[in-house]
């Protein structure tokens, strides 16, 4: 499967992509922000797990995103498109031995280390049927289907022994979408955002709250809290980890 890398320039190349929607699309959505994600947790492959925050040293950093929402007129189903680059790199230690897939590190000796966990999602989606019209546009719900593609790579690097090791992964992860907005005012608005799955020994929630604010034509701004609980044990890699931290987004809505 074909794997997603994504920096500033592509980021703004995929906005521009699908800022254009099908002609008889009713409405668009398009923003770009910063978020400030936290992590912690734990992580390894093919052995003892490593605390992002007590032995990779990872810290809250931020973190650039993009996002699209189309609606489409009649039976066709809405579109919501996301996607949210993440790396975090450290120079960590452990004070015993400890193996990171096929090699053996060497305690008390520091080592470098990165964690990506790029998402990209998809969603198809439905309003629930006469609701924001019987509330006179004040308050909607929408349900659908989110395929996300996670793309994980960890790597570890013991400059002074001469040992590295890497593990690349990129998963599909079949997701219910479900949204909420409730416009007191005609200038705010209060979202919420909910896409999950859980399955076997593994998870994957991602919570998104945002208070958007409209006051001069399309133009808008909005702030928010995002948290994420990703738990895997696939293919060697076992990961119990949660990403949290505020964002901002500017963005146009017609």
């Amino acid at each position: 499967m074909k794997k997603f890398a994504l920096g500033g320039t592509i980021l703004g190349f995929v906005l521009i992509l699908f800022a254009a929607p099908p002609a008889s699309a009713m409405g668009l959505e398009v923003a770009a922000g910063v978020w400030r994600p936290d992590p912690s947790g734990d992580m390894g492959y093919k052995g003892e797990s490593l605390s992002l925050e007590n032995e990779l040293k990872y810290d809250a950093n931020v973190k650039v995103f993009g996002r699209v929402k189309i609606d489409m007129p009649l039976a066709i189903p809405n579109i919501y498109l996301m996607a949210t680059p993440m790396k975090f790199e450290g120079d960590g230690s452990k004070n015993i031995n400890f193996t990171f897939g096929d090699k053996t590190f060497a305690g008390n000796i520091p080592f470098s280390s990165s964690v990506k966990l790029d998402h990209y999602d998809v969603a198809l989606y439905y309003g629930i049927p006469f609701l924001k019209t019987a509330t006179l546009g004040k308050f909607n719900v929408e349900v659908g289907l989110n395929a996300r593609i996670m793309d994980l790579k960890a790597e570890i690097n013991q400059s002074s022994t001469g040992i590295s090791e890497s593990k690349g992964l990129t998963l599909p992860v079949p997701m219910i979408y479900l949204g909420a907005q409730l416009k007191p005012v005609k200038y705010l608005s209060l979202e919420a955002e909910a896409r999950g799955i859980a399955y076997s020994s593994n998870h994957y929630y991602d919570l998104i709250g945002r208070i958007k604010l409209q006051p001069i034509g399309p133009v808008f701004i909005a702030g928010g809290y995002r948290y994420e609980d990703v738990k895997i044990d696939q293919s060697d890699i076992k990961a119990n980890i949660t990403f949290k931290g505020p964002f901002l987004e500017l963005g146009i809505a017609f």
